[in-house]
């Protein structure tokens, strides 16, 4: 059950009471000016009573009309009229009285002045319920958005964590295919990857790292998967990087080296090729692999696979200005990737 006063929620309409005194202040100063003393007083007095009142209207009675419980209701209209205009009218009395206030304005009977104080009441009325729907829409809309970047941080979370699973199954392949051969290149194999699963679940916590280990995590990858290939295989990585401790979401170009090598160079019979070139200059980085592929450029694209499928939803969950696009040739792949570095949300 609510509580009858909640001091966490009245102080929205103490904010909102100092508003509408100070804006009565303002408006009687200026057309008042020899009066401005007394009518601040005034003010001052009438505009506690129609806080407390107000936050009862809107925290206890509002809430508690229905059509259902008539007799309820009506009631409850019935004190609110009595507190906006006769208790007003005796609240400007005890003030009087207690030497507070000051009978400015003399009435000529006791209806015109509860009239005047139910006009004064409606005035704030108005005040403290724009004021009180334009601070509740606010905090919807803060609410609302706080929600969004925790759904979509979330699922970025998700998506990294499939990002994973994924690297170290096709790893796992890799190391399976050489133990079988009996190669000695099994136990380099190994301990390249624990190389790099060691940074994965310790260098890659945080929401950024420089782009000098993205470089790196990448560069181990690359010896890790050029263990399984014969010197026919050929890889040229490329790299102009203005600033190096700028920052970029991890792993975020791994998928692009990966792909090149899953679905690329170990489909390839003749002279397999990874081209890769990264640059960053102003914050704006080009990234660029290309590689060999087992088949002619006019054959049908097959489905996108979960890594760039990842990396897709990534990109449109961290940067509003990038672009990921694939282009295929005869027997090549090509994956360009551009991000303004600034723009990420």
């Amino acid at each position: 059950m609510k509580k009858l006063f909640d001091w966490k929620r009245f102080r929205l309409y103490g904010a909102i009471g100092l508003a509408f005194f100070l804006f009565g202040v303002a408006t009687e100063g200026t057309h008042h000016p020899d009066e401005f003393l007394p009518r601040f007083f005034n003010n001052l007095w009438a505009s506690g009573y129609l806080t407390i009142v107000n936050y009862g209207l809107f925290e206890y009675c509002l809430p508690r009309f229905s059509i259902r419980k008539i007799f309820r209701t009506i009631g409850l209209i019935a004190i609110l009229i009595f507190l906006f205009s006769w208790g007003l009218y005796q609240w400007r009395i005890v003030g009087i009285r207690a030497g507070i206030c000051t009978d400015i304005i003399v009435f000529k009977t006791v209806s015109a002045a509860v009239a005047d104080r139910m006009a004064f009441s409606m005035g704030a009325l108005l005040f403290f319920g724009i004021l009180r729907h334009i601070y509740l829409h606010y905090r919807l809309k803060q609410s609302a958005q706080q929600l969004k970047i925790e759904k979509q941080q979330a699922e970025l979370n998700y998506l990294r964590a499939q990002t994973n699973p994924h690297f170290l199954f096709n790893t796992l392949n890799n190391i399976y295919s050489l133990a079988r051969e009996k190669s000695d290149l099994a136990a380099d194999s190994i301990l390249q990857l624990s190389k790099i699963l060691r940074y994965m679940l310790y260098e890659t916590k945080g929401d950024f790292i420089a782009i000098e280990q993205e470089l790196k995590i990448t560069t181990d990858y690359i010896a890790l998967e050029k263990l399984r290939y014969d010197d026919s295989l050929r890889v040229n990585f490329n790299h102009n990087i203005e600033d190096q401790q700028q920052a970029l979401p991890p792993l975020l170009l791994l998928p692009l080296v990966e792909n090149a090598f899953k679905h690329g160079v170990s489909e390839t019979r003749h002279q397999p090729f990874i081209d890769i070139h990264l640059s960053v200059h102003k914050r704006q980085l080009h990234f660029v692999v290309k590689n060999s592929t087992g088949e002619p450029g006019d054959q049908p694209a097959n489905r996108e696979n979960i890594g760039l499928t990842n990396l897709r939803r990534q990109l449109e969950l961290q940067y509003s200005d990038y672009k990921l696009s694939t282009a295929r040739a005869p027997y090549s792949f090509t994956a360009s990737l551009d991000i303004n570095l600034a723009s990420h949300v």
